[in-house]
């Protein structure tokens, strides 16, 4: 069984990336749980302490499926990169969770926003990582790598249309074979 935190997490991560993080409230949570909203406080003692958590256990789950930066070489890297991403789409057919919240990035909490950063920062330093040596804009090749699989994601999500994601990974792959 699932612990009560566990299970806000979940149902908030989902909220989030279906609605967006302001259209998530302690009570509509405690609501589809079936619990008072006084016991997600108990838990979350404020909107951004929830929101934290669920970008951090988020971030957590990408970092531990993509390993540690530099441990694979740049054709393999990329594609467990992309592979995570793909698998994300087609498991859960939603959007990342931090680009949704990089999308309401003015409006969060700043040390939600900082955290949504974060991440994406993280994403583009393990590519950076993984690149041969002789590359010389490492940066713009990471950049150009998480864009496209990101931007990928949203219009496939939008257009509710995977080729998008499989296109795209297809398209950005391909020098490397």
């Amino acid at each position: 069984m699932t612990d009560t935190r566990t299970q806000i997490l979940d149902l908030a991560e989902r909220a989030i990336r279906l609605r967006g993080y302001h259209a998530v409230s302690f009570r509509d949570l405690a609501d589809e749980m079936g619990i008072k909203s006084a016991s997600i406080h108990y838990h979350f003692r404020q909107k951004h302490d929830l929101g934290l958590a669920v970008v951090d256990r988020y971030a957590t789950r990408i970092a531990d499926l993509i390993g540690p930066a530099g441990a694979l070489d740049w054709p393999e890297a990329l594609r467990a990169f992309c592979d995570v991403y793909k698998d994300a789409l087609y498991q859960s057919d939603l959007q990342c969770l931090c680009s949704i919240l990089a999308s309401e990035s003015s409006g969060l909490p700043d040390e939600v926003a900082d955290r949504v950063a974060e991440f994406f920062r993280n994403n583009i330093n393990w590519l950076m990582a993984s690149l041969p040596d002789n590359i010389s804009d490492k940066r713009s090749q990471a950049l150009a790598a998480q864009t496209a699989v990101q931007g990928a994601m949203t219009v496939a999500v939008s257009l509710k249309d995977y080729s998008v994601m499989d296109l795209t990974i297809e398209r950005l792959c391909a020098p490397l074979q």
